[in-house]
């Protein structure tokens, strides 16, 4: 079984780790490919896009997606859509993000919620539609945690902020699930849309407050959302707030969170993470 990834970001690549054995032979993209890879990796971007995409695709038995939209549209489907259609390619794996859904006011939603929001949550919905009306199985992903990405690592940088907006909750995931959840995917026999979330939404202060009791430290003071000084983008995270159900995730997918809640996944990484910089954590 041959896979082919289009974006190995974090949690791609997270899944190759875990789950590569199964496969014959894997090959993906990134935006500017490194050399000395593990695995063999091509160039796709605005810029560029390796003509020798297209016969991995031919060859390619699982497709795993992880490009996010741009204002034009989803950029895989706009240069291999009719390829992709067209292909022996058995499984289309896609990852989505929660931030599809509409602000419920902190209420629990599940894959029914409607889901709304304009520019780039707009462009994800419109990506998301796309590719399952094609077949493809959409994961929506909540706030991603694991290894090197974290509330202990951005506490260490001195990134760590208290933001407090009164009502305001979160999902998380850590990656190890997340790649539990793309194999689960890749085996099931049905196509549609799951949450891949954790059972604990909770609001993004304890999780930093959390985070710096098991270190040891204080935690940074608390900011008020209205006055805190944010980009724009960490500043739409903040534009809903619900409680994200996993139970379709569970009883269909039989994936059940190794990490159930935040405490256990820091608690797990509190033990095992380096001291390292790396890329701020949106689940925290």
């Amino acid at each position: 079984m041959r896979l082919f990834v289009f974006g190995l970001g974090y949690s791609a690549s997270h899944f190759i780790a875990g789950h590569g054995a199964r496969f014959s032979a894997i090959a993906g993209t990134a935006r500017t490919p490194q050399p000395g890879a593990a695995v063999e990796t091509l160039a796709f971007g605005p810029d560029h896009v390796d003509p020798a995409i297209a016969a991995h695709l031919a060859r390619a038995d699982v497709l795993l997606v992880s490009v996010p939209p741009d204002a034009d549209g989803d950029p895989v489907l706009r240069a291999f859509g009719p390829q992709i259609a067209a292909s022996g390619i058995r499984r289309v794996v896609y990852l989505s993000t929660v931030g599809v859904y509409g602000d419920h006011g902190g209420g629990w939603i599940d894959e029914t919620a409607e889901l709304a929001g304009s520019g780039r949550r707009r462009h994800r919905i419109d990506a998301e539609a796309a590719w399952l009306a094609g077949g493809a199985t959409s994961l929506r992903l909540a706030g991603i945690y694991g290894p090197g990405r974290n509330a202990l690592v951005n506490l260490r940088a001195g990134r760590a902020h208290r933001i407090v907006k009164p009502g305001q909750v979160f999902n998380r995931i850590h990656v190890d699930d997340i790649a539990a959840a793309i194999a689960r995917a890749i085996d099931h026999a049905g196509t549609g849309a799951w949450n891949v979330c954790d059972d604990e939404p909770a609001p993004p202060q304890d999780v930093v407050t959390f985070a710096a009791s098991l270190m040891g430290v204080t935690p940074p003071p608390e900011q008020d959302f209205a006055t805190a000084q944010m980009s724009a983008m960490a500043r739409s995270f903040y534009a809903s707030s619900n409680r994200i159900s996993n139970a379709r995730m569970k009883s269909e997918l039989d994936v059940v969170p190794s990490f159930p809640t935040y405490r256990e996944g820091l608690t797990s990484l509190a033990k095992s993470d380096a001291p390292t910089s790396s890329p701020d954590d949106a689940a925290s």
